[in-house]
């Protein structure tokens, strides 16, 4: 019966290689994604455990600066608006994800410089200075 696959009685739990890595996000479908995708001919064993941990890692990054934010605004619920807050205000994440538009995320709380009110007492003694 050698290399007839697995047989029905064989006694043993399935345990699927997301278990084994320790790691919520499936590596089994991950596999199959890299084959199927025609990326390389073949794949190694370790390449979609070692991809599924950098996508976890990612998401959960991403997650709990979100989380932060949405609790920062009082809210339970995390919405684009609070990815978008979280990603833009960690460098890496905006390095990373710098060409990605977030649908729903609006825009970061920006006011120019100019289109601020002028502060009378520095700016009048700084202009003062200058023409002396």
């Amino acid at each position: 019966m050698a290399g007839r696959g697995k047989t029905l009685n064989s006694g043993k739990k399935a345990v699927s290689r997301s278990s084994k890595a320790g790691l919520q996000f499936p590596v089994g479908r991950i596999a199959r994604f890299l084959k199927a995708g025609k990326y390389s001919q073949r794949v190694g064993a370790g390449a979609p455990v070692y991809l599924a941990a950098v996508l976890e890692y990612l998401a959960a990054e991403v997650l709990e600066l979100a989380g932060n934010a949405a609790r920062d605004n009082k809210k339970t619920r995390i919405v684009p608006r609070h990815i978008q807050l979280a990603v833009r205000n960690d460098d890496e994440l905006t390095k990373l994800l710098g060409s990605v538009t977030i649908a729903n995320g609006g825009v970061m709380p920006n006011i120019h410089n100019s289109l601020l009110p002028k502060k009378a007492g520095v700016k009048a003694s700084a202009v003062a200075e200058d023409e002396s």
